[in-house]
């Protein structure tokens, strides 16, 4: 359910609209965001606020054992966001290195943020979907499961880094659990870890092997639903239903919001670029504003 202030937030955007050029002045964005404002009112929530569409069935009061806890930004906030994924002199971004063990990553003291899924999840499509702003940044997409075989660290201004981990499952690296659980366990600058479930699957037995992993290693650790645009809103709504079901009695370190995402349309991508933001707590910072 979308929050008083998300509803706020999105009404104060279209009063302020009237006046061309107000927006503008109150916050900077990039102008891929800019056009995203200028949507009519629906699809844009529907873009930035996948969730809201599905408002109805996601009420707490309706539904009291689903206790969702909202990340609700302002569109301020969330322009703001934008402009740390958006590659210019000050803000470089770009691919750092890749590494097969803890021992050969880059030794950085910017905190970390990882993305971890079963093969063909959708990924790396996702993280290259983040860096849409920044296309010089080769993110490697391919058709094929077990593409990624290495962590790829891929450094994000002066702010953080963004770790592509190598999926589990089909075609996973014969030391992938020398290689992850490591990073996971002993990567002391990793902030949170996102694990991404395919919508239209839903949770596997092997996402089960990578939550428990999570948990038993005490990380925080974030549910991001990939690949919505290949859902019916029923299909979609009954998934979303379940995995909030199995996040609010299983788990004990997933944030309590999933993050439905669509690399081909972009929906909800925006949403997560702030949450990221706001995890590195930058969200504030004077560059940006």
């Amino acid at each position: 359910m979308a929050s008083p202030c998300v509803r706020l937030s999105v009404k104060r955007f279209f009063e302020m609209s009237v006046a061309p050029g107000c927006l503008n002045r109150a916050y900077s964005t990039s102008q891929s965001f800019a056009k995203v404002l200028r949507l009519p009112k629906r699809q844009l929530t529907k873009l930035v606020y996948p969730l809201q569409e599905l408002e109805l069935y996601l009420d707490p009061d309706a539904r009291p054992d689903l206790h969702l806890r909202i990340f609700d930004p302002s569109l301020e906030d969330i322009a703001r966001a934008e402009n740390f994924f958006a590659a210019t002199a000050k803000n470089r971004i770009e691919y750092l290195s890749s590494a097969v063990r803890l021992s050969h990553a880059p030794d950085s003291s910017r905190p970390e943020v990882c993305f971890i899924g079963r093969s063909n999840v959708g990924k790396s499509s996702l993280i290259k979907a983040l860096f849409s702003l920044a296309p010089e940044v080769e993110v490697r997409v391919s058709k094929t499961p077990g593409h990624t075989k290495k962590m790829n660290f891929f450094k994000v201004g002066k702010y953080f880094i963004l770790v592509d981990m190598p999926g589990y499952g089909y075609r996973a690296p014969e030391d992938f659990v020398d290689m992850v659980e490591t990073y996971l366990k002993e990567r002391r600058n990793l902030k949170r870890t996102f694990l991404l479930v395919d919508s239209v699957v839903g949770i596997t037995e092997k996402d089960k092997i990578a939550i428990e992993m999570c948990e038993e290693f005490a990380l925080p650790y974030v549910m991001v639903l990939t690949k919505i645009d290949k859902s019916s809103k029923g299909h979609l709504l009954k998934q979303i239903l379940q995995i909030q079901n199995f996040v609010n009695t299983k788990t004990q370190g997933c944030f309590p919001q999933l993050f439905p995402v669509s690399a081909l349309n972009y929906s909800g991508i925006h949403l997560l670029k702030c949450f990221i933001v706001n995890i590195i707590g930058n969200l504030n910072d004077s560059n940006f504003r």
